[in-house]
């Protein structure tokens, strides 16, 4: 005799298994999907900076305290006030798609002896970082600078800087930046050598993905 309830439970249970599995199945393709997508935004909102091409225009650069200089493609600029103040500044390219918005900076000094090489120090903590007076930011395919400026004697950050600008030896900056809505921080260092002539190259050594996995 055949048994109708129990026929009709396995086939209940067979019924929701396979919903069940479907349901799973489109679970995880709508994961992937979304993963895909905020892959493809983040892609769209990411900086990168590097120095600025040698034939980029000349920018002028103003501090806090009236302080100006200029500073031509793929140049920095290093200078010592009357008052001891070291003023520093970078043309720069970012050549990402989403526009770059600069948060702080850390001097590298001990660059100078050029052991170990300067890609191969580790860059700071980023709470340790001298946080700009204010965001500037870079267009994303357009060029703009970075800025910075030491005017207490006993700021640690001070450190090894005079002598280098003084005998013109390499050292080198750790920039801090980001996207604008303020994720995919990276660090970016770059190297300040001294040129043929008393101006300053600027040039990128290393980059660092503080929100999502390095490349290396």
């Amino acid at each position: 005799m055949t048994d109708w309830a129990t026929i009709s439970s396995l086939a209940t249970a067979g019924a929701t298994l396979a919903l069940a599995v479907a349901t799973f199945s489109s679970v995880r393709s709508a994961n992937r999907a979304a993963r895909t997508a905020e892959r493809a935004l983040e892609a769209r909102l990411r900086p990168l900076l590097l120095s600025s091409r040698l034939e980029d225009p000349t920018q002028k650069i103003i501090w806090a305290d009236e302080h100006k200089t200029t500073v031509g493609g793929g140049r920095a600029a290093v200078e010592v006030g009357a008052d001891g103040t070291i003023y520093l500044a970078m043309s720069v390219r970012n050549v990402g798609a989403g526009m770059a918005v600069l948060h702080g900076w850390y001097p590298r000094p001990e660059w100078l002896s050029g052991i170990p090489a300067p890609s191969d120090v580790r860059h700071e903590d980023p709470e340790r970082f001298r946080r700009l007076t204010r965001d500037l930011f870079v267009p994303a395919g357009d060029f703009g600078f970075w800025q910075g400026a030491i005017r207490d004697a006993d700021d640690p950050l001070r450190e090894g800087l005079p002598d280098a600008i003084a005998a013109r030896r390499r050292f080198g900056i750790d920039v801090l930046y980001g996207d604008h809505e303020g994720g995919q921080r990276i660090i970016s260092r770059f190297t300040l050598a001294p040129a043929a002539d008393s101006s300053w190259l600027c040039s990128v050594a290393r980059h660092w993905n503080l929100d999502r996995p390095d490349p290396r």
